[in-house]
This record gives C-alpha cells, structure tokens and sequence, in this order.
C-alpha cells in the first residue's frame, strides 16, 4: 500500500461502557480525510473481565458481544452488531481493519481438572522445583452462555501447556502441564527466562492437533463473520513461529484473502530475534519494530547528548523496511504499563516525523496522540497518578502530508549530532517536502530538493519558522527548524491560485 498509514484505535484506558464501536464508526470518515488507510481494533472477543477488559484475558473467542457471559453480553467497547457496523463504516470509507487476535492464553475457565504438573522456576522456565503432583486446575471450557452455538469444542487441560494457580493449594507459581506429546514447554525463537512459552494465564499448547484444527476453523469463520482485512497478533514472541506459519497460510487459503498482518514481537534492542523470527515464519508477517521504539524512546530521554545521525541503526526499517510497521506509542508502552516505555511530550513531532514523512515503513499512529486522553491508575510504588496524554503538535498536519506530500525521491542529510533532515522530490502526481529536526538548538540545514521547485518559494506548514525559503536555480536551499523541534517545508502554492495541487491546511 503506498504510503499506507495505521493508526490504532484505542488505548489500555479507554473508556468502557460499550462507546468504542460506535466512535470507530463515527470517526471513519474524519480518518480517512487525514490520510488513514488501516484501523488496528482492539480484542472484540468476551474476556474473563467481561464488560470492563482491554481484551487480552481471552476468554471465549466466538462470542463478540453477543452472548450472557462473565456478566455481560457487550465487551467493553460494545456489542457484535456494532463491531460489525464500526468495520462496514471504516471500509466504506476506503480503511482497512486490522483485527487484534490473542492465542497465546486464555482465562477465565468454566471448571476445574485435576491434572499432573511440575512446578517451574518463574527465572528459568526449564528449571523445575517440584516433582510432578497433582493440581486442581481452571482448564474446561464449555462456554454455557453460547451453548455450542458456532463450535461445539470444549477446551480442557490437553489444550495446555501451564497454568497459574492451584485451586487445591491456593497457590499461584507456573505450572508446566505434563501433556502426551511433551513434558515441556514448546519451541520459540528467544532463550529468555530459559524458555519464555509461558506468559500468563492458562498458555496454549499449540502441539494438540485436536486444537490447531479447532484455531483454523475459528480463523475462518473469524474472517468469513467479520469482513475483516488483516491481523494484529499479540505475543508472538510467547507462540513457537511454526502455528503462526500454518495458521496464516490456511486461512488465506481458505478465504481467499490477502490478510496483512503485524506480529507483536516486544524485544526493545534485540533486532536479531526480530529477524530470526521473520526467517522461521518464511516472512509471512511483518513486525512491529520495537528497536526504532528503543531508540525514540532513548532519544526523548536524553536529549541533546543522543546523536541523531544513529537513530535508525540496529532497527528494522533499516533493513527489513517491507517487514517494519513503526511506532512512536501502544497500549503497552504508555505510563504505568508493565512495558512502560513512554516518549517524552517534546520529542514525538520529531519522532512523527522520522516515521511519516519518509519512504521506508508503515506508520502507525496512536489513539491518545491523534486525539488525546486523561487516565488514573496506580503505578508500581502503589501510589495513584493522573496522566495527561496531550493531541502531539502538527501530527494531523503530518498524516496529511504523508498523503499528500512524502513521495519521490529521498535525500538523506544525516550528518551532525543534533540537527538532521532530508527532502522528498514529489513526482508527477505529488508535491515534495523538506524536513529538518534537532534535538538541540535552533537548527539550518542545506539541503536538494530538485530542479523542479527552482525559484520556488516554501514554507513551514508546521509553523514553526516564520520566514520563508526560496529555492535556487540548482534546486539546493537553506531550510530551518526550532530548537528541539521539528519543521516541514512545502511550496508556498497560496501564492499561485491556479495549482491544482491540494493545499494542505496546517492544524496543530
């Protein structure tokens, strides 16, 4: 998709009370105006919290809002007509949809089993601590409210890998389930914690042919049920690379469907394990690049002691770029989140910037910086805070010149510490830009836009610079940027009433 932009529908904190879905719908056309081309969605399925879960404590798959159960018939954010109508609104609109699909656990169990387990050593997975005994595990799942409706399987302990909690001893550690076809945790890619295929909750064993039958199914009528255009997969690192790999060729087979997809490989700095899991996976997914999120998040913290010029080494975009979807936040990263890796308020116009104004990516936008959001919760001392996630300055301005503008050639001017840019050329059908930054002092920097704009006049659609720029007759001019800012230059085309080229309104 060219110059595709994502931008993810939600937060940890959004509001609950059954009002996302019918937002999604409301705002579908405004999205598309700015530049959207692709919606992320969060879990739409029934979870163990019932009406007041995120979504990540999986439940029962097929019930999307529409079955009495754990307390509810509507998730949080609605129920199963008005997800359906939020996906037929965005797609009328020319915006694909991006299911977030979580198979990595589930929670929330209708009945207990008596199973074999050995207890493991929460630092190394591999280390056992106790002999195999017998616990009294939430391993059956019926689902009573939907009574079989769509699929009459039952879950039980052979779906399994390891459990949290012994009902028989009120005990909460990490149980490895001893199952027929392992007495182990199944294969993944990182060494971390021994063997990190445990996350949370009741893991599934996806080794249980039965189970990877029951998936595949669930898969299709998924896609066939909900018109879906893709998937984001959460936890890939916590899912042997080989389910995921059959998983997303049945289902494309089977539908008929391209169905892009992003994995969520967390490993801030590791870019070899992204890598390693592209390879494993034979490159049928892309990732989100979580060591440019590394980076920018380094950066935002230290100021004008990092240097610029290395903001892109070691990440994916750097040499997977058709593998990378980029990301400045998630519902993950944000404060008090157990991955809380925040980017400071000053720097995410640059870090903006970096992802939508170049060639190489696919951006993805987050809810609370397109459109703000204020939460409580507790952070890790125990002490409630207040967080103020304010609308990142230019940042709608910046999605529509990623449509409207960020085409053609790129110049790379990457050369001091604190002061970088670079210019897109445009070509026959878009204008260019240039864009200079610096985490430092008010910046200048001379850069090629290209013969085209000789003798043009430009001019900072962010507003940050007042003067304006004139380019010579070789294509080359001086541009500037504010100290610890960011500006982006376009033709001042106000001046020439009879350019059929869309204007861009800069909106901060």
């Amino acid at each position: 998709m060219q110059n595709g932009t994502m931008f993810q529908f939600f937060h940890w904190y959004t509001p609950g009370g059954g009002k996302l879905w019918k937002e999604v719908a409301e705002k579908a056309s405004h999205l598309a105006s700015l530049g959207i081309t692709s919606v992320w969605l969060p879990p739409a399925y029934k979870a163990n919290g019932g009406g007041y879960s995120v979504g990540y404590d999986v439940y029962d798959l097929y019930d999307l809002g529409e079955f009495d159960q754990k307390g509810t018939v509507a998730t949080k954010y609605g129920t199963k007509d008005e997800y359906l109508h939020a996906i037929q609104e965005l797609k009328k609109n020319g915006i694909q949809v991006l299911a977030d699909i979580v198979l990595n656990h589930k929670a929330g169990g209708d009945e207990t089993e008596m199973v074999n387990a050995v207890k493991m050593d929460p630092g190394n997975r591999l280390h056992p601590i106790s002999d195999p005994y017998e616990i009294e595990a939430y391993t059956k799942f019926y689902f009573p409210g939907r009574k079989g409706k769509y699929s009459e399987f039952i879950w039980d302990h052979q779906c399994f890998s390891g459990v949290d909690f012994d009902k028989k001893n009120n005990e909460t550690a990490i149980f490895n389930i001893l199952q027929e076809w392992g007495h182990d945790w199944d294969e993944v890619i990182d060494d971390e914690k021994g063997n990190y295929d445990y996350l949370m909750y009741n893991d599934i064993e996806f080794r249980n042919p039965a189970l990877r039958e029951e998936l595949d199914k669930w898969g299709k009528w998924y896609v066939d049920t909900t018109d879906i255009d893709g998937f984001r997969l959460d936890a890939i690192k916590h899912i042997s690379p080989r389910f995921y790999l059959e998983w997303l060729t049945y289902i494309r087979e089977q539908t008929g469907k391209e169905l892009f997809t992003v994995g969520e490989y967390w490993a801030p700095g590791f870019l070899h394990l992204l890598l390693k899991y592209l390879e494993a996976t034979q490159n049928v997914m892309s990732l989100f690049d979580s060591s440019l999120h590394h980076n920018i998040h380094r950066a935002s913290r230290m100021g004008n002691n990092f240097d610029m010029r290395t903001i892109f080494d070691d990440t994916l975009v750097s040499v997977r770029p058709d593998k990378a979807v980029t990301l400045v936040a998630n519902h993950d990263t944000q404060p008090l989140q157990s991955l809380e890796a925040p980017v400071e308020p000053w720097f995410k116009p640059i870090a903006y910037a970096l992802l939508l104004l170049r060639e190489k990516g696919y951006p993805c936008v987050f809810y609370p910086d397109l459109f703000g959001s204020i939460y409580k919760d507790k952070g890790k001392d125990g002490y409630e805070y207040e967080i103020f996630m304010n609308i990142v300055d230019g940042l709608e301005t910046m999605i529509k010149l990623r449509k409207e503008a960020a085409y053609g050639m790129q110049r790379d001017y990457f050369d001091h510490a604190n002061c970088i840019g670079w210019t897109r050329e445009g070509d026959d059908q878009h204008s260019g830009c240039a864009v200079v930054l610096s985490n430092g002092d008010a910046g200048t920097k001379y850069m090629e836009i290209g013969g085209r704009y000789a003798g043009k006049t430009f001019i900072d659609i962010l507003g940050k610079r007042p003067e304006k720029v004139k380019i010579g007759n070789d294509g080359w001019a001086e541009f500037f940027c504010p100290p610890g800012g960011v500006s982006v230059w376009v033709e001042d085309i106000q001046q020439k009433p009879g350019r059929k080229r869309k204007h861009i309104q800069s909106k901060k």
